[in-house]
């Protein structure tokens, strides 16, 4: 439960959670998938049900992206709770994230990660900057977290 992480132990499966479901933790969902495919499984979702922001779209397809039939949804709508880590992305969704150790033997690791909604103001470019920073952020964390360890040299 930090914000660091293991980098020594790759987990099989991760959810990512924020707020609402509408923009850090699908991203974060999208870019996993994308950079890890089916060696890691992950999934996505809120505290609190949410509307899709266009921003993320826009934002993804600068790199290739999508979020494909991705649908905003809560903890709630999802069938399995059985994942290896939760990576909470805002701090509401790290407090639900707690509560559900509670009860689930699961790891958490906190990555505080900016609403772009909040950190973004003035013209279209400025908001979509906003968006892109944290894409790449939430881009780096991924890749270096769950790249599989090194090999040690013999």
């Amino acid at each position: 439960m930090d914000e660091g992480g293991d980098q020594g132990k790759r987990p099989q499966s991760v959810l990512f959670m924020c707020g609402q479901n509408v923009i850090r933790s699908p991203v974060a969902e999208a870019l996993a998938r994308h950079y890890f495919g089916r060696s890691l499984y992950v999934a996505s979702a809120g505290v609190r049900p949410g509307d899709p922001d266009p921003f993320v779209e826009a934002a993804l397809e600068e790199v290739g992206l999508t979020l494909g039939k991705h649908k905003p949804h809560t903890l709630e709508d999802l069938e399995d709770l059985n994942f290896d880590l939760i990576v909470s992305l805002a701090p509401e969704a790290h407090h639900a994230a707690l509560e559900l150790t509670r009860r689930l033997p699961v790891e958490v690791e906190y990555w505080p990660t900016l609403d772009p909604t909040i950190a973004a103001g003035g013209s279209r470019e400025q908001v979509l900057g906003a968006y892109r920073a944290m894409r790449d952020s939430l881009t780096n964390r991924i890749r270096d977290r769950f790249r599989p360890p090194r090999k040690a040299r013999v």
